[in-house]
């Protein structure tokens, strides 16, 4: 798209990047067409459309026959994400400024679902002529929307920490009067643009690489109160990552996180009676018989109680067999027998599931303690009280296990970096590979199931493709012993969950790696390697399988 020329009086380009903002688009242009203390030849916007698939350009193409006055120009971005599009206009906004001469004019940006004060650019000039080369506006939130109670103090208490951090560190220069630079309010002159080498092309948060590349060149950021902008408090941003994105998972944490202490079991109770639901607990007992033994006379109050209608417990060998009460113990070999031995963690999981019979599935940890029922109280207390959620992760208080490598090891060295990569919706989940969790047979039955330690996390990674983030919560289940893991045991954990989390993450063709044993140094042999056969193939969904055969 051919853009005519600049005016000669140009001291500002404002560059919008827009996807599908039709409903917000004209309250944006609006505010940049009502800007005071500045002349409208002194300015021009730049409205990147990016892939439009709404009335966005056309509203736009309407505004501006509407006000002749703003010097108003459409251009096309690649359609690759908000931040690749604000580069393509800021490159336009700095080679025009350019070329009438104006290297000191400013490269300024907004978003389209945000509106400027009315003194929103005579501030950023005033700031450029008082010698900043590079500004950050103050950025608060409408009233367009209503966020989860406790949110939006969560962002002012968050963005007074950035302050804190800004003030202590040696800026040298600037000033920061508020913490924030973000692509809602940022300039600077087309002179620093240039001499930083432009904004990197991203799909998100280049403002925080623009960020960066200041820093790297030694130009301060004026964070000026005097800047300032007003942006929708959505939750479904166009952006992978960015403000949005930000409220949403604040708002999941505090709507999907739970507390064992949060349920009065005659509640429940009357709760599961009126639904009409049936709970199975499934305890794969891997050689913890004290424990096992412990957390089945815990369960037993809440079986009377009628919130559990069947205990299952999954034994490696016949000779585990016992019997208490109405629990029902299963050598997990001697289920689905035509699938072959039980390769790990997950196959036993998935052939317990195969043999219940409840809606509601609990899987519970016989190393974890629970003399009051509570943690099994909190597992299946939200999917009683939430139709809408579908699977539950308990979780233990971040520290409670000392710090020994046990294995909450294995959520923040393995599946929490994977899932801020990947998965940033889930990033809330404390402990995203606990193997106590609570889940509906509807789901669980539609899932394929890693065999080996990959299934903790496949399973939240495939109920949040299938369901969305809002159909999963968290519950608190209190202090729980933190045994250290062996090194190699971690490694091989480890190795199964990233196995079984890049399959899914559409970006490789995992098979084209060819997933083989995982090579260890040996203990005291540096220069000697040892390997373990890891197990990362995956059962398919239960319910592909048809009805099970008698027997199972």
């Amino acid at each position: 798209m051919i853009l005519p020329p600049p005016r000669e009086t140009l001291r500002a380009s404002v560059v919008v990047p827009a996807r599908d903002e039709e409903d917000l688009i004209e309250a944006c242009l609006d505010a940049l067409a009502a800007q005071q203390g500045v002349t409208a030849d002194e300015y021009e916007v730049l409205l990147v459309l990016d892939g439009c698939e709404d009335e966005t350009e056309a509203r736009a193409r309407r505004f501006a026959s509407e006000h002749p006055a703003l010097a108003l120009h459409l251009l096309h971005g690649p359609g690759r994400g908000a931040g690749r599009a604000r580069r393509v206009g800021m490159d336009e906004a700095c080679s025009r400024l350019v070329s009438v001469g104006r290297p000191g004019g400013l490269v300024a940006s907004t978003d389209a679902d945000t509106v400027v004060a009315p003194d929103w650019l005579r501030a950023q000039l005033d700031a450029a002529a008082r010698g900043a080369r590079a500004i950050g506006g103050r950025i608060e939130l409408r009233d367009d929307e209503d966020l989860v109670q406790g949110v939006r103090e969560w962002r002012a208490a968050r963005g007074r920490e950035k302050q804190m951090e800004l003030l202590a560190e040696d800026t040298g220069g600037g000033t920061a009067e508020h913490w924030q630079f973000s692509g809602a309010s940022l300039a600077l002159t087309a002179e620093v643009y240039a001499e930083v080498g432009g904004l990197e092309p991203r799909a998100a948060l280049e403002d925080e690489q623009l960020e960066r590349a200041l820093e790297r060149c030694g130009i301060p950021i004026e964070r000026s109160l005097a800047v300032r902008v007003m942006t929708s408090a959505r939750t479904v941003g166009r952006a992978k990552r960015g403000l949005a994105r930000d409220l949403a998972l604040a708002s999941w944490v505090r709507s999907n996180t739970f507390d064992r202490g949060d349920f009065d079991p005659a509640m429940l109770a009357e709760r599961k009676a009126a639904s009409g639901a049936t709970v199975s607990v499934i305890l794969p007992m891997g050689g913890k018989g004290r424990g096992t033994s412990a957390l089945l006379d815990a369960l037993a109050p809440l079986t009377e109680a009628g919130l559990i209608d069947e205990e299952i417990v999954l034994c490696r060998e016949a000779k585990d067999l016992s019997s208490r009460g109405d629990a029902r113990f299963y050598p997990d070999a001697d289920l689905l027998p035509g699938h072959g031995p039980v390769r790990g963690y997950g196959d036993a999981l998935w052939r317990g599931l195969a043999v219940s019979g409840g809606e509601i599935l609990l899987f519970l940890d016989p190393a974890a303690p629970d003399p009051d029922g509570r943690r099994a109280l909190g597992l299946v207390g939200p999917l009683l009280l939430r139709e809408e959620l579908h699977l539950v992760k308990g979780f233990s208080p971040v520290g409670s296990g000392g710090d020994e490598i046990g294995a909450r090891g294995l959520s923040e060295l393995v599946a929490r970096p994977l899932i801020n990569l990947y998965r940033p919706e889930l990033a809330g989940f404390v402990d995203p590979v606990s193997a106590e969790f609570s889940a509906r047979r509807s789901l669980l039955a539609s899932l394929p199931f890693p065999v080996g330690y990959g299934a903790s996390l496949s399973l939240l990674l495939d109920a949040h493709e299938w369901k969305g983030v809002d159909a999963l919560a968290q519950v608190c289940l209190g202090e729980r012993p933190e045994a250290r893991v062996p090194t190699p045991d971690l490694g091989e954990a480890a190795y199964a969950t990233l196995t079984a989390a890049m399959s899914r993450t559409g970006e490789d063709d995992l098979g084209e790696h060819a997933p083989g044993p995982l090579f260890l140094p040996l203990p005291g042999h540096p220069t000697s390697l040892g390997q373990r056969r890891v197990a990362v193939e995956e059962r398919p969904p239960l319910a592909s399988l048809g009805p099970p055969r008698s027997g199972r």
